[in-house]
């Protein structure tokens, strides 16, 4: 039996250069999603979304290889949308009022019903505080620019300078900051975190 890495199967959208911003055209894809408001690094619901979705992501997909053993994939990577009302005040200096999505996409085997059983499975064990506020819906993001962030995410202006830029020499932005975290912050060096960073455009 071989495990599916999801990642690689859709290399454009979960691999990306630091050297060079491009554009793709991102599908709809189906994501455990949980919606909250707050500064991530000290927001109690932000750390709950999390744990939830990892705990969901996991459940399903142990559930789904023990009901069909030759089925075994590797749960994708934790992704977020970033934004404010007001986008003008969009900044590090005051996490307080971000809001966000985060994320976790889910291969097209896992349906609904795997997820509804997968929910009420860690509602049972663990009861966590994050699980009433997790969905299970399409997302889709059309027409996008993105690149590869290397270090820690106080240092991403820059980068994100040059996404915008490239975008606006083409296009105008639309929809909301997508970030992509391709590596575990609890055991990496902050030096070489790898973050997808994406935009959509018009």
């Amino acid at each position: 039996m071989t495990k599916i890495d999801f990642k690689k199967e859709l290399k454009s959208f979960y691999q990306a250069s630091a050297a060079q911003v491009v554009e793709v055209e991102v599908p709809p894809f189906n994501y455990l999603m949980v919606d909250g408001v707050g500064d991530p690094n000290t927001a109690p619901a932000y750390a709950q979304a999390v744990e939830a979705l990892f705990s969901v992501a996991y459940t399903a997909k142990f559930m789904l290889k023990k009901a069909v053993p030759s089925v075994d994939y590797a749960v994708m990577p934790l992704e977020g949308l970033w934004w404010m009302d007001d986008m003008a005040r969009f900044s590090t200096a005051d996490k307080s009022q971000w809001q966000w999505t985060m994320m976790i996409q889910q291969p097209p085997l896992v349906s609904r019903a795997t997820i509804d059983a997968a929910i009420n499975t860690v509602q049972t064990k663990k009861g966590l505080v994050g699980l009433e506020r997790l969905r299970f819906a399409p997302f889709a993001e059309g027409r996008c620019a993105q690149v590869l962030h290397v270090g820690p995410f106080s240092e991403e202006g820059p980068t994100i300078a040059r996404l915008h830029q490239f975008i606006d020499a083409r296009a105008k932005r639309t929809g909301k900051h997508h970030e992509i975290y391709l590596s575990d912050i609890r055991k990496a060096d902050p030096k070489n975190w790898k973050t997808i960073l994406r935009q959509p455009m018009q």
